[in-house]
């Protein structure tokens, strides 16, 4: 039996959306797949519905890095309520408690930051997309289970607090893969001992793109209908998404290998595990991974 053609033209690289809020990842991923007439895209990491902010769509080839995104450090601004806590954790969910929050000093608030910077312990919460016996936890939560969830280390590598409003406080986060802002904030909230929650989160930067450009639904909308040619010219080369690995320059020798699938040798050993591979052009190829012996196991993305 033949596969069923997908439908849609053939795009490769990376697109920089600008979630908007009160939709899902997916729901976002596919609108632009639906803007872009795309016969294959994915996305790098949800966001809650309640967050904006960066969401890397992969077109084509660029689904295949998707994982080293992934699993790369994110960066966010957030805004948080102390004395309230809701059952989510943000804004989309139920009040939960209330505290009187006005006696809290920022001395106490800097004392809670320091300590939950660096390595921590998290608990992930009810209402993430993680499984339990293969459910999702949301699931779950959204029928009044709660089930035992191991705690897991996450690094907080930036938890600074940059704007005070009474019980509303403004926050830079810079943090690992696999941290949720939502305990985070619910973890300064119990140290502090009044509860609180997230009122606004945004995701500004996320393994290579720091506080990069982004582009917007309605913005992307409008060039469909108008110069797809500009619409196409939105999306950047793959390798961008790989600028913090080492680049390597194949001779054509070594280009041959590499296309015949077999690990290539190189003349000194290398300090990361894995490469960006450009061929004497500057072309980029693909990525590679280092073996134990130093050779290189490449593998195209082109």
């Amino acid at each position: 039996m033949s596969r069923r053609r997908r439908k849609g033209r053939v795009l490769n690289g990376l697109l920089l959306l600008d979630k908007p809020s009160g939709i899902t990842s997916n729901l976002a991923l596919q609108k632009v797949k639906r803007i872009f007439n795309a016969n294959k895209a994915g996305h790098t990491g949800s966001l809650d519905p309640l967050a904006t902010g960066l969401l890397v769509i992969c077109f084509g080839r660029a689904t295949k890095i998707s994982n080293f995104l992934l699993t790369s450090d994110k960066r966010y601004q957030v805004q948080l309520k102390l004395g309230v806590t809701t059952d989510t954790g943000d804004a989309d969910g139920r009040v939960t408690g209330k505290q009187d929050a006005s006696a809290v000093t920022d001395a106490q608030i800097q004392q809670a930051v320091r300590f939950l910077t660096g390595d921590v312990e998290q608990v992930p919460p009810m209402y993430s997309a993680l499984k339990h016996q293969g459910t999702r936890l949301y699931r779950l939560a959204r029928q009044g289970i709660e089930v035992e969830r191991a705690s897991r280390t996450v690094s907080v590598y930036k938890l600074e607090i940059t704007k005070r409003d009474a019980d509303r406080l403004h926050v830079d986060v810079h943090c690992s893969k696999g941290t949720y802002v939502r305990t985070l904030v619910e973890d300064l909230g119990k140290h502090l001992r009044c509860g609180a929650h997230v009122l606004e989160l945004r995701r500004t930067g996320l393994g290579p793109f720091n506080k990069p450009v982004m582009r917007t639904l309605t913005e992307l909308e409008k060039l469909a209908d108008s110069d797809l040619c500009a619409l196409d010219q939105r999306l950047l080369p793959i390798d961008e998404a790989l600028q913090l690995w080492p680049a390597l320059s194949f001779d054509e020798s070594m280009m041959e290998e590499a296309r015949n699938g077999h690990p290539v040798m190189m003349p000194e050993p290398l300090p990361s595990r894995v490469v960006r591979i450009y061929d004497a052009n500057d072309r980029f190829y693909g990525v590679g991974t280092v073996l134990e012996d130093g050779r290189i196991m490449p593998k195209c993305l082109r």
